[in-house]
């Protein structure tokens, strides 16, 4: 090899992004093969390169017996330890015959004085190092644009990447072109009801990057919730701005969704700016998506807010909280009921993933039924569901005053005189003497908001939060547009 040749080799490292003098190690090492092939060679031996002609030549190395031996050893022992790695990462036995001619001795360490070198180079061993340079660098440039490839692609997990489907199957993985790399899109990953039609465009999700011997594996995905996310930044400028934020997704892919969003400036109201001049920013999500209904929801620090709001299109009248196990009581009107509970659970599940809160939802029916079972069924030393005073005053309206701590009844004496009375769990507690203060202020309690109090049985962290319904009418969009509705959910 000449000069010349070797600056045309640093130059490709310099054009490829390869690091300086890797091409030429990778051709000391091959030479190095290739020079132990042929007959008569030296047991130890290296290659190096003349700085001054660019020729290779080839040195044999001679060492004492003792040191080679303890550079055996020594050889021996790195090759166990890569071996018993392997079958760790495997689980399978490996059965590899151990040659010494083939292990790989490092002189390094050994004393110059120590080592006898000789110039071995055989006759055309500049033919055999033009042609075997040339193998050798088509072969790192390969390496090392995949190894490139797969450092672009592994800092892009979580991206979303826009790509045309090269090969499509209602059963099998979905190939995706990226431009650079060739994508998997797993059945796993699609989307029920999703077809692929070979050469459409399709935007997902990078979830994995697979190193493999023929580049890097890019894994896609259509079901990630990132995607929502990704697509309301690209059509939104507020929340590409940071004026709006997605605090939240939760995702039935193929059916619907349900974001919580926030703004961070005043005036800008966030679920305006998702929906869009007459919808058309959530319409192209959803266009993008076949179809999948999205619901937006204002996020809310007060988690009982939070919750009512996540069960739209359901109006929500009372939400009962049990701080420590993270739990939400809802009580909805009966015409609600199967809209707050959606199409097989879907709206539940859907905003309990959105909240982080263990959603029970309950009608008004249920939960009176259910109060009135604790209060007077049998219950009598228990607190009732309210956490109002029991006693019926003589007007036939309930007591408005909260109950003591432990006891069913208000401080009011003649109240407190019931809890010592033995009535019937079957009967009232009815007080014989008139109060007109106490039934007149009963008068003006609303029967909503007898629940205001703590539950029975459940910790003094469970508080109550009566929801005032929302007397406006939703906003006329688009037809095609998922909005907060009274009416029977969409199949």
């Amino acid at each position: 090899m000449t000069q010349e040749i070797i600056e045309a080799v640093r130059e490709i490292e310099r054009d490829k992004g390869i690091e300086e003098g890797a091409l030429v190690s990778a051709l000391e090492d091959a030479l190095l093969a290739a020079y132990k092939k042929t007959p008569g060679a030296s047991r130890h031996a290296t290659v190096e390169m003349d700085d001054d002609t660019g020729d290779f030549r080839v040195f044999s190395v001679e060492l004492p017996a003792d040191i080679e031996e303890r550079l055996l050893d020594e050889a021996r022992e790195r090759k166990l330890e890569e071996l018993e790695k392997l079958e760790e990462e495997t689980g399978e036995r490996q059965h590899t015959l151990i040659s010494d001619d083939d292990l790989d001795i490092d002189w390094s360490d050994v004393p110059e004085d120590d080592v006898k070198r000789e110039d071995v180079t055989p006759e055309g061993f500049g033919r055999i190092a033009a042609q075997t340079a040339k193998q050798v660098i088509l072969q790192r440039i390969r390496e090392e644009e995949r190894r490139m490839m797969y450092d672009e692609y592994i800092d892009r997990v979580t991206e979303v990447v826009t790509g045309i489907v090269q090969q499509a199957g209602d059963r099998n993985n979905v190939r995706v072109d990226l431009g650079k790399v060739e994508a998997l899109l797993p059945r796993s990953e699609q989307v029920d009801g999703e077809r692929y039609e070979q050469g459409s465009r399709i935007k997902a999700v990078i979830t994995e990057v697979r190193s493999g011997t023929k580049g890097p594996q890019v894994i896609l995905s259509r079901r990630d919730p990132e995607l929502i996310k990704t697509l309301f930044e690209l059509e939104v400028p507020e929340i590409a701005d940071g004026l709006v934020e997605i605090r939240g997704v939760a995702r039935e892919p193929g059916y619907r969704s349900k974001i919580a969003v926030e703004s961070h400036t005043q005036g800008v109201d966030p679920v305006g700016a998702c929906v869009g001049p007459r919808g058309s920013r959530v319409r192209m999500v959803v266009s993008e998506l076949r179809g999948e209904k999205i619901d937006i929801i204002p996020w809310n620090p007060e988690p009982a807010r939070f919750v009512a709001k996540a069960l739209s299109p359901a109006r929500v009248r009372e939400v009962y909280l049990d701080d420590d196990a993270r739990e939400a009581t809802v009580v909805v009107p009966d015409d609600q009921l199967a809209l707050a509970i959606g199409k097989e659970g879907m709206n539940a599940r859907l905003a309990a993933r959105l909240t982080g809160w263990k959603i029970d939802i309950q009608s008004d029916t249920e939960f009176a039924q259910a109060e009135a079972d604790v209060a007077f069924g049998g219950g009598g030393d228990e607190q009732d569901l309210s956490g109002r005073c029991g006693a019926i005053l003589a007007n036939g309206k309930r007591c408005p005053n909260a109950a003591l701590p432990g006891s069913r009844f208000c401080g009011v004496p003649a109240h407190q005189a019931l809890a010592l009375e033995d009535v019937p769990d079957d009967e009232e507690p009815v007080v014989a003497e008139s109060e007109p203060e106490l039934e007149r202020e009963a008068d003006l309690t609303a029967p909503d908001a007898e629940s205001v109090g703590p539950s029975i049985g459940v910790t003094d962290e469970t508080h109550a939060v009566l929801v005032e319904p929302e007397t406006a009418p939703p906003a006329e969009v688009p037809a095609g547009i998922p909005v907060e509705t009274e009416g029977p959910e969409e199949e």
